[in-house]
Order: C-alpha cells, then structure tokens, then sequence
C-alpha cells in the first residue's frame, strides 16, 4: 500500500489545485488519477473541441449572409477531415502536454488507469493499492443514453465518439432537445449534412426563456428540421444500411421516422460515481447518482471533497474552476468558505448565439411574487449597431427585482451573446448587484453594448410585459 498526501481523481479543473498546493509544500506527495486522457472533459470531448468545430460554422453562416450587405460569397467546398483533424490536432497538443507535466513532475505519481475504493481513503488502481486521508474526487460525467429499442444493434454516435469521425455523416437523426444537440446539429448542418433533431421536451433548449427557444429554434429551422415533444422509441436499420428512427410525437401520439445514415444520441450527462464504489468508502451520493457535498464541497466522509461535474450541481466548466478556487480555501487554507451560485453563466454556441445569467422570469416571480419583479427586452435592430448588422428578432431580455433594483437575470440571443452577457455577469457579483450602474454607465455608440443598456432602460412590470406580447412588442 502506498500512502499519499493527497491524491486526485481527475485531471481537468482539479489540476488548478495541485501546483499551489505543490508551492506551499514542496516535499508534498501526490497521486493523480485519471482513466482517460489527461485534461479532463472540457479539454478532451467537451466544450474546447466543440467550439473549435464550431467556429468553422459560423464563418459558413457569416459567408451565407454577406449577400444581405451587397457582397457575394459562394463556398465551393468544405474540407470536413481537415476541419476535424485540426481539432484533434489541437486538442492533443494540450492533452499531451498536460501528459508530460504529470509524468515528470518528482512530487506526483500519475496513474493512467481506474480506480475504486475498496475501504475508507483506499483505493485500488490498477495493480497498486493508495491511501491518504485527504482525497478529491473530480470525476467528470459521462454520456446518458436513453432506452431507445433496438439503439444498442443499430449503433449510434455520442457527444464523445462524434469528435473521431473522419466522414461526414449525411444524413443525420440526433436525438435530444438541449444545448448539446443544438450545438452539434448547428455544425453538422453548416458542414453539409441534412440534420433532423429529435427533442422530448414540448421546447426546443428547456432551459432557456421561452422567448428564446422560439427564436433559435425558428433560425435553426431554416437549415434542419426540428421535431420538439417527440420521443425517441426504437432504432433499427433498413436493408440498404440507413438507420430508421422512430419517435412518438406526444401530442397526437403518431410515430414520425427519420431515415439517417446516423444516429447522434445528444441527451445530456451523467455521473460516473459509481466505477468508484463510493459506499465501500462511507460516502453518500444523491439519489441521481452525483457525488453528495455540503456548501463548503465536504463529502460525507470527512477529508474527502467533490468539485465539478462530480458534485452534479452546474456542469460547466468555469464552475468547476470557480469550485476549485472555494475547494482551496476549505481543504488545503482551511478556512469555511460557501459556495455560491447566485450568478453561473452559460451560452450555447448555436447560430444565433445565446447567453444567460440567474434566474429566469418564471424563476424570479415565484421567488419574489409578480409586483415585486421588473422586465426589460430590447431588440439588437432598434440599436444603431444592430441595424448595421441587419441582426433582425434578436434581444435582450433582463430581469430585476423592483424592491432595490438588484439584477436577478438576463437572457440574450443574437450575435456576441456569450460576450454582451459578461457585462451583467460582473454586476452579479458586486455588493449591490445593482441594475442602475448599466443605466448610467457610458457605453459606446454605436455598438453592440448598447442593446445591454437600452434593455435595462426599458424596465416594465411583468403584467405590462406580457399585455405588450413579450418579445413581439
């Protein structure tokens, strides 16, 4: 049995602690394990590979509109294995350097293998057994895949395995309704394929306003089709090779099948806890299978903390940068530090981009009760900028409590979004998290930033809102 100091599982987020610690504690030891590429999941399959792809489709789609402004463009070809080996290639220069760091470094022993607890701050990895009293568990996720009948024989692509091909699929059935299959629909279409998603929930990206969904699901519907409140019931393939789809829709109960020659299974993640045996360690995981902390990311077993997707809170990646800054403070400074998650952005880098920050309008009147919540919408094309860009039925929407003006979400959709939404992201996390500071600041004219203003400008009650139609006004 080796002893450690510490020892990780994980190599993604979870490396933001492991040089400090080395600074303060040169002659520390340390065991870092990971079964898969060093990097974790951002790097390797996840957000880094995936907008690498995704920014040769939005040039596609910037080449198609350049004719609204007087100016002809004609894409002859797409090079697809040339814009999937550049990915690869970028990607593994990273991972292999993150490889050689951990391999080389005299304070670390870097296990390339699985590991499972067998006993309390034990744990086997491949034929070495490891011990220490301070572990943290940075697992990662993996890929969920619903029942679909007959999916397994036919076969299918994920999130994960889609970043191996070399061909273009076409045409192809991608099965879910979020971020994920927005995501890689958006790409596969701008490279060329016919695309058909496939969504359970009744709106296309459920965890955007409504508002939004319709008009990212009205732009993406002029490139693929978009079948929402259908679920997925059985695959099995034809005898000329295609694979057939087919869905329930679950309004009027009609099966529709969709004819691919592949199918993408983008439905989300899940957790992985279970390859570690945490109950042979004493520690809880949720009913859904994440990895069970308190505020401070203490699991059950004390001495042992989770952070990042491991925990199930936000799977995202500055979230699990944002933990291993609190996981710091706790484990190593020993100090009593909370997370808070009063303000995690995202953006989904579909076309046209979308950003969000806090609570939705739903969310904020059932916490603060209608009188007590103010809605602002402004439209990028009512902007000086905005009309240059043609940037038509895209907007801002904000929401803020009338009691104090405190900022309690925005939503964006339209170009930059992931870039305008910083502005009210940085607000979120002042004192005062005031809505008047965008009011009165400064922002250049023309540009984009002023459709960020205007929207908080443009504050209404929540009923006046709505009797104005929302984003229709």
């Amino acid at each position: 049995m080796k002893p450690y100091d510490l020892i990780v599982i994980g190599t993604g987020s979870a490396m933001n602690l492991v040089e400090p610690m080395l600074q303060r504690n040169p002659s520390m030891k340390i065991a870092v394990i990971d079964k898969d590429e060093p990097g974790g999941i951002c790097l390797t399959r996840g957000c880094i590979p995936s907008k690498i792809l995704l920014y040769p489709a939005e040039l596609v789609r910037h080449s198609e509109e350049a004719r609204t402004f007087g100016i002809q463009t004609e894409i002859t070809r797409i090079d697809f294995p040339k814009v999937m080996d550049r990915m690869r290639s970028l990607i593994g220069k990273d991972i292999e350097g993150i490889r050689k760091g951990l391999s080389s470094s005299p304070n670390i022993d870097y296990f390339h293998e699985t590991a499972e607890f067998i006993s309390p701050y034990t744990l086997s990895v491949g034929s070495e057994t490891v011990t220490s009293k301070t572990i943290f568990l940075c697992l990662g996720s993996q890929t969920v895949v619903p029942p679909i009948r007959g999916l397994e024989e036919v076969g299918y692509l994920t999130s994960d395995t889609f970043l191996k091909l070399t061909k273009l699929p076409q045409p192809v059935a991608v099965v879910g309704g979020g971020y994920i299959a927005g995501e890689f629909g958006h790409f596969l279409a701008a490279m060329g394929s016919k695309i058909t998603i496939v969504g359970r929930n009744p709106q296309f990206l459920p965890d955007e306003e409504p508002e939004i969904s319709e008009v990212v699901k009205t732009e993406l519907s002029r490139h693929m089709n978009i079948l929402t409140n259908h679920e997925a019931r059985e695959a099995r393939k034809r005898p000329d090779g295609k694979k057939v789809l087919a869905s329930l829709n679950r309004t009027s109960g009609k099966t529709v099948e969709v004819a691919a020659d592949e199918i993408l299974v983008a439905t989300g993640r899940g957790p992985v806890s279970a390859l570690i045996h945490p109950e042979k360690a004493g520690i809880k995981t949720t009913k859904e299978g994440w990895i069970e902390v308190n505020e401070y990311l203490e699991t059950s077993m004390p001495g042992v903390w989770a952070m990042g997707d491991a925990d199930g809170k936000y799977l995202f990646k500055h979230v699990a940068n944002y933990e291993s800054e609190v996981l710091y403070y706790n484990a190593v400074l020993n100090q009593r530090v909370k997370t808070d998650y009063h303000a995690v952005p995202h953006a989904v880098f579909t076309y046209p981009e979308v950003a969000g920050v806090g609570l939705k309008e739903k969310e904020a009147v059932f916490r603060y009760g209608e009188d007590d919540v103010l809605i602002g919408f402004y439209r990028y094309e009512d902007t000086a900028k905005g009309e240059a860009m043609a940037a038509e039925d895209y907007f801002v929407k904000c929401v803020v409590r009338k009691s104090g003006g405190r900022i309690l979400g925005a939503h964006i959709v339209g170009p930059q979004a992931s870039v305008l939404i910083q502005e009210v992201i940085n607000l979120m996390y002042t004192e005062g998290q005031s809505a008047s500071t965008i009011v009165e600041a400064m922002h250049i004219h023309p540009a984009m930033s002023e459709v960020v203003q205007r929207a908080f400008q443009s504050l209404v009650p929540v009923h006046e809102y709505h009797r104005h139609g929302g984003q229709s006004r």
